[in-house]
């Protein structure tokens, strides 16, 4: 059996926490770090490796270097660039993804060159806000092969829609099935004409507990957009949640698990888009990257919300001077 490697570019707050939670996998044989900063690289290296030593932690060879770490890799993840941290004259401000744009568009052009010149055969997972943008210019600026880059997407926002429903009915979020859908951000929508607890439409559900006021899609909404900056505005930073997703978004390519997540990728004819935008859909996911993207059917309210987003991601894509318009220049 081949030994997996993994390459992790960034070794900020979200990046050392993948390297942590994919250690405990169990599954690389390697770890890659990358930062633009070599000293950070070498050290988060050196921390990680230290923890081999204790029980129960697998012997991983954790490694630091340039993007010649690529070359072998056979997944990627890039939580490279600055992220949104609190605004410390605001506690309670709910900054928007796409003030990374202009920066953080430089940032992951420069990611792909360096990953590029080394090989275009690994799975790539982005994690860099505003991210539907930064998937676009990943997916579309560097002749990468079809489905081997996608973004954590809306996993992060659909495990914060379960967990909102099921706080409202004391019960695991894991009997909680639904996602969001649309940007990665302000923008993002529960599909709540498919969410269901047990098989039991959300709707339904209700009916069992008459004591419970059910939130409206436009209060989940609201909701799940404002957790985020709960967390956010509470420690400075959010880390946990989307390094869980991408980590769980590797393990499934590892094992080729073949499971549908909420992904950010390139649309490709879905909901009469043809290559002119990226955002989070339901995908197919296994050993080769997306497999299949799957468009539910919407309802009117959902219909809405994603052609808001769609509007949304847009014009965070001129602003990265990316899309189809660009292209044709």
């Amino acid at each position: 059996m081949k030994s997996l490697k993994l390459v992790v570019v960034g070794a900020g707050h979200v990046g050392s926490y993948v390297i942590a939670d994919a250690m405990k996998l169990g599954l690389f044989a390697t770890i890659g770090v990358i930062d633009i900063d070599n000293g950070v690289a070498r050290g988060e290296a050196l921390d990680q490796s230290h923890a081999t030593a204790l029980t129960y932690m697998n012997n991983i060879d954790v490694t630091s270097g340039g993007y010649e770490q690529c070359e072998d890799a056979d997944i990627i993840i890039c939580a490279a660039g600055p992220s949104i941290l609190k605004d410390p004259n605001n506690p309670e401000a709910m900054q928007d993804r796409t003030l990374l744009t202009t920066n953080n568009a430089a940032v992951i052009r420069e990611v792909m060159t360096g990953i590029t010149k080394y090989t275009k055969s690994a799975i790539i997972i982005f994690i860099t806000n505003p991210l539907d943008t930064m998937v676009y210019i990943a997916e579309n600026e560097f002749g990468y092969p079809n489905g081997k880059i996608f973004g954590t997407g809306t996993m992060l926002d659909s495990a914060r829609l379960r967990k909102t429903v099921a706080n409202l009915y004391n019960i695991d979020p894991k009997s909680v099935t639904g996602y969001m859908m649309g940007e990665h951000g302000m923008t993002a929508f529960p599909v709540l004409s498919k969410l269901n607890i047990a098989g039991i439409s959300y709707k339904d559900f209700a009916s069992y507990y008459h004591d419970v006021k059910q939130l409206t899609a436009d209060e989940l909404k609201k909701e799940v957009v404002k957790t985020a900056y709960d967390v956010l505005n509470a420690k400075g930073w959010t880390n946990a949640g989307v390094s869980q997703a991408a980590v769980t978004m590797a393990k499934c390519i590892a094992l080729d698990e073949r499971s549908i997540y909420p992904a950010s990728t390139t649309l490709k004819g879905e909901y009469g888009h043809d290559g002119d935008v990226a955002f989070s859909m339901p995908c197919l996911i296994g050993k080769n990257g997306i497999i299949k993207r799957i468009a539910p059917e919407l309802d009117d309210w959902e219909t809405e919300k994603l052609n808001e987003s769609i509007n949304y991601i847009k014009k965070t894509m001129k602003e990265a001077k990316t899309g189809i318009e660009f292209f044709k220049k």
